[in-house]
């Protein structure tokens, strides 16, 4: 017999990175939420690497931090080692990476959800997602207890009918031994929604006692500390940092691996999912690239209160014989103690060109999806995924425009417009070479970038705006100065030049124009500048970016208005693709099947031709001038 209780505005399913991030953003914006786990103590849990950030995946963090997530603030608190990325390469690639403590992440991202107003936490599993006409009217549980709603957001991960597989051993359990959701997605199928199956992996974690670090290359954190939240400040975040550990695999490793490689579920078919291209498993390393020798393996602590060692780069679905023979041929690992197996987990997810860029079901009425659950990896995607959809859950209810970022603002963009237009075969990993206007899209001007939109949202309250406003006066305010400051070929000026090995001074020039020098900086040209002012690092850092690249900003800013001249074509959505004569066959079906939402959208998917998006156009402005005509 089923009961139904209080109604709520939105429901979120799940309270992983995307769930966490979806229900903070709708309660802080006045919805009263309620947000479903299948285990209160795994809120906002990392089953697989004990990290945020890294290359792209930085940038996704402090995004969501831009616009007023939590992802960022949490990491800043918990991190036990911070490491700036590719700094060796431009501006554009760096990329923040940061160690967490799990269990640290985890209790703090649970306290802030709990002391959140409107919002409530509810442990169960929600077995349907209730429609009428086409919209959302509420959850139904495995208790049979109804909760009507007018929004729902599904953030599953990997929970939803999930395996977990090593060898022979197959376990229907969620990450970490937890209950798997065995029941939403035959609602999803009953919705008519596609699903699909895929399947990531997690190494083993090792007892740290029984590791030879001397065997070891220590890779320590950096010293100036950068935190993710741009709402903190270098010296909040200063703290004693561990040590993660390089080692490598080797002939012997990989002789182990081939010689059982008929018993990994991966090659044996026990494994039906699609795995991830770009964060592949050992056996799968081994085997398809061949000609290598090592492959690096990272030892990565699990927190500050554990000797758990996460062995990053060996993840596999060996059986657990065959995993001890292969850890134990790594240089450091040859006594160590596993005290979780690796293993491979299958799960089911649906196709993302399902979604609208709002992340909500084309066909579904307030019905909003993200994270793992739209067939991408990684707690960062996952909480970039969770911010948007739970910012236009909340801006449906309260009759708004939805938020679309396209790939000219962010990296979230990008993201999201790689799933709903081109799909994924696999799970989909950010990546900077993804983004076409990465020199714009840099992780340190994220704020400059969408702030004012966190702003206009109501995630971001007036003090942090103004401050923000502040800060892009101070940098106009020194670009400017440095343009019109003049500077002669002086004693002391050229002494500098020559030390730096830039070229002397001829005749007079400018200072922005010295800095543009590849080998000079905003810093190295402080003893020459005696009308500097004094000004935050992260003002300094924005004006030696923005003269030093100022021709490539420059350039790819004239793409970005190319870009949003199709971007902001918008299609109607009502257009009869049978009425837009001379499109090729494949292009009416593959149209007829995304409707996508602009001519720009259009141009992005697989089998439009650019001489389709012509014909596309010409019938648009057709119909403009109907309209205006008629």
């Amino acid at each position: 017999m089923s009961y139904t209780y209080e109604s709520y505005d939105v429901i979120v399913i799940g309270a992983g990175h995307a769930g966490c991030e979806a229900a903070l953003a709708s309660a802080r914006l006045g919805m009263k939420t309620l947000v479903f786990t299948v285990s209160v103590d795994s809120i906002a849990m990392m089953p697989c690497n004990p990290n945020v950030g890294g290359s792209s995946k930085g940038h996704l963090v402090r995004e969501v931090d831009a616009l007023g997530g939590e992802m960022g603030k949490n990491i800043d608190k918990t991190f036990i080692q911070t490491k700036m990325l590719n700094m060796s390469k431009g501006p554009a690639v760096h990329s923040l990476r940061a160690q967490a403590d799990k269990k640290e992440y985890s209790r703090e991202m649970r306290k802030v959800l709990e002391n959140t107003d409107n919002l409530t936490i509810k442990q169960g599993e929600v077995a349907e997602v209730l429609v009428e006409n086409s919209e959302v009217t509420g959850v139904r549980t495995t208790s049979d207890a109804i909760y009507p709603c007018r929004a729902v957001i599904m953030c599953t991960g990997t929970y939803l009918k999930a395996r977990c597989i090593y060898g022979d051993v197959s376990n229907y359990t969620g990450p970490n031994g937890l209950s798997a959701a065995n029941h939403l997605t035959d609602s999803l199928i009953k919705l008519g929604i596609e699903v699909r199956r895929f399947k990531t992996g997690t190494p083993a974690r090792v007892d740290k006692r029984t590791i030879d670090f001397s065997k070891m290359e220590e890779q320590k954190g950096d010293e100036n500390i950068v935190p993710f939240s741009f709402t903190n400040s270098p010296e909040d975040l200063e703290r004693e940092q561990v040590s993660c550990w390089l080692t490598y695999t080797n002939k012997e490793t990989h002789k182990i691996i081939m010689d059982n490689i008929d018993r990994s579920p991966l090659y044996s078919g026990n494994i039906k999912g699609t795995g991830p291209r770009y964060c592949p498993s050992i056996e799968d390393k081994v085997v398809r690239f061949a000609d290598k020798e090592r492959h690096q393996v990272f030892l990565e602590p699990e927190g500050n209160y554990t000797n758990e060692m996460y062995v990053g780069g060996m993840s596999s679905s060996l059986p657990e014989d065959v995993q001890y023979a292969m850890y134990h041929s790594v240089p450091g690992l040859e006594h160590a103690n596993i005290v979780r197996n690796a293993y491979a987990i299958e799960y089911d997810c649906i196709n993302p060109v399902q979604l609208k860029a709002s992340l909500e079901f084309k066909k579904i009425s307030g019905f909003f999806s993200a994270g793992q659950a739209n067939g991408s990896s990684g707690y960062e995607e996952a909480a970039a995924q969770g911010i948007i959809a739970g910012i236009n859950a909340a801006r449906k209810l309260q009759g708004k425009e939805p938020i679309i970022l396209d790939r000219s603002q962010a990296y979230i963009g990008v993201l999201i417009d790689d799933l709903i237009t081109k799909g994924t075969n696999e799970p989909y990993r950010m990546m900077t070479s993804r983004a076409e206007y990465r020199l714009l899209l840099r992780q340190d001007n994220a704020d400059l970038r969408l702030t004012p939109i966190g702003h206009e949202v109501g995630l971001i309250d007036d003090e942090r705006y103004n401050k923000l406003l502040k800060k892009e006066e101070l940098i106009n305010k020194e670009i400017d100065r440095l343009n019109k400051k003049t500077i002669g070929a002086r004693k002391e000026v050229q002494k500098l030049l020559e030390e730096n090995n830039s070229t002397l001074l001829q005749s007079g020039t400018t200072m922005a124009e010295l800095l543009k020098r590849p080998e000079l900086s905003y810093d190295i040209l402080e003893t020459i500048d005696e009308d500097r002012p004094e000004l935050p690092d992260d003002v300094k850092e924005q004006v030696n970016i923005n003269l030093k690249y100022e021709g490539y900003i420059k350039r790819q800013l004239r793409q970005v208005e190319q870009f949003k001249k199709l971007e902001n074509k918008k299609i109607p959505e009502s257009i009869d693709y049978d009425e837009v004569y001379s499109l090729r066959k494949e292009a009416n079906q593959k149209l007829k099947e995304f409707r996508p939402e602009s001519v720009g959208q259009a141009s992005r998917i697989s089998g439009v031709s650019p001489a389709d998006i012509s014909v596309l156009l010409i019938y648009l402005e057709k119909l403009e001038r109907t309209k205006i005509g008629g």
